[in-house]
């Protein structure tokens, strides 16, 4: 799997030379929190905020839908130098240094006492488990090959794009399970966390012990990601980071973000 077909949102900062020095143009999906809406509630929103003030610069956003093409139709057509959210060594890009590292988790009601960090639990061979799919076709996410490795195909996918007519799709998954309509969820960290201290019943997040599976990587480092070229803008964003280390972490922990590892 390349990590580009990796699921993690994207939030596109435009900058650079075409336009004002003293605007910060952010690209973002107006209907995915905990990442980014419309109403700027997003983690990714706050900490765009956070880096056109120690920049001195204007934000201004540009509303894009998250759909397969995502980064052709943004940064990869020129419209954008910046974008946040993305793997860290995605090679379409060229990545800053990481602002956090997250890991898929498992997602229970805390009524069931399940117990999960693996996908060796025998547990799971028993329990009706829902994953994160992308796009019409159903592409597997890292998940799905490391239960299909195991002889575990009975599951219920999630498209991580939806009905963009609801608030928030992605968060179906997490829906499902304070619903009982699934007994577990595995799911990207970050919305994870986010939706499950919001359901209405007390659900918890158990992120996986391990950070990859074989040669399967389950957890990433996330950055920014420059246009080829516009190195300038890279090394200006990476100061702000690291300004801002302590500003930012506090947010991420505010928004429920399970955080692993630290960076590499």
């Amino acid at each position: 799997m390349r990590q580009s077909d990796l699921i993690v949102p994207l939030l596109v900062f435009i900058g650079g030379s075409a336009h004002a020095q003293d605007t910060l143009r952010v690209c973002a999906d107006p209907n995915n929190l905990p990442f980014s809406n419309r109403a700027e509630q997003g983690f990714e929103n706050k900490i765009a905020t956070l880096l056109a003030k120690d920049m001195n610069h204007t934000l201004e956003y540009v509303w894009h839908a998250q759909r397969r093409g995502y980064l052709r139709n943004t940064i990869l057509a020129g419209k954008c130098d910046l974008i946040a959210g993305i793997a860290t060594g995605v090679d379409m890009v060229e990545t800053t240094e990481p602002y956090y590292r997250s890991t898929y988790v498992f997602v229970t009601r805390y009524s069931s006492k399940l117990k999960l960090d693996s996908f060796n639990a025998p547990e799971l061979r028993k329990l009706r488990i829902g994953v994160q799919v992308i796009g019409d076709d159903y592409a597997n996410t890292p998940p799905v090959h490391a239960l299909a490795r195991r002889g575990i195909v009975s599951i219920q996918g999630y498209r991580v794009v939806g009905d963009y007519q609801t608030p928030n799709p992605p968060a179906s998954i997490i829906h499902a399970v304070s619903s009982g309509e699934i007994d577990v969820a595995i799911a990207w960290g970050p919305m994870a966390g986010y939706f499950a201290a919001l359901a209405p019943e007390e659900l918890q997040v158990q992120p996986l012990k391990a950070i990859e599976d074989g040669k399967l990587p389950l957890a990433y480092d996330i950055s920014f990601g420059v246009r080829r070229g516009n190195m300038a803008l890279k090394q200006r964003i990476e100061a702000a980071l690291k300004r801002n280390r302590r500003a930012i972490m506090a947010i991420l922990q505010d928004y429920h973000v399970p955080m692993v590892g630290g960076h590499r």
